[in-house]
């Protein structure tokens, strides 16, 4: 079976190394810690902080294992200054006449999608109705609650 790829930029690619290494390092020493020291309170059926101390434990080797496999799966795009079309690492000012607001987006690969600061993955609904197209374009965007359309107005 062929192994899932991941696409991520340089910058994106170093900071999920740093990540990794941190969450196998500090973040794992720090819950052992935390095990250790509830552990000294004696009765463990009855002990909420064992209990949580015991599921950080087991979400951040979750997250290891998954940011491991991305990172070993990772396909490093190169920077790409060219703006007559979107593509992973493009920045797309577009307009939606449903919600009349425009909105900024950055294209990146899955790991480093983060909706808070609008940056949204290539595999996203929005992000691949963006890809390959140019300003002046109408795109429709299949969304899991319908379809609508933006207009691209800028790519940088």
């Amino acid at each position: 079976m062929a192994e899932q790829q991941f696409i991520m930029t340089q910058k994106g690619y170093d900071e999920a190394v740093k990540r990794l290494k941190y969450l196998q390092t500090d973040k794992r020493q720090e819950i052992v810690d935390r095990i250790t020291e509830a552990r000294s309170h004696g009765d463990l059926s009855e002990n909420a902080e064992y209990d949580a101390a015991r599921n950080e434990q087991a979400a951040n080797e979750g997250e290891i294992v998954e940011l491991d496999y991305k990172i070993k799966n990772a396909v490093i795009i190169e920077e790409n200054s060219d703006t007559s079309y979107v593509h992973v690492g493009s920045k797309v000012r577009v307009y939606d006449e449903d919600l009349d607001e425009e909105e900024v987006y950055e294209i990146t690969g899955s790991t480093e999608a983060n909706a808070m600061e609008n940056k949204i993955s290539n595999e996203s609904p929005v992000g691949k109705a963006l890809l390959k197209h140019k300003v002046g374009d109408v795109v429709r965007v299949l969304a899991p609650d319908g379809e609508y359309k933006l207009y691209v107005r800028e790519i940088s």
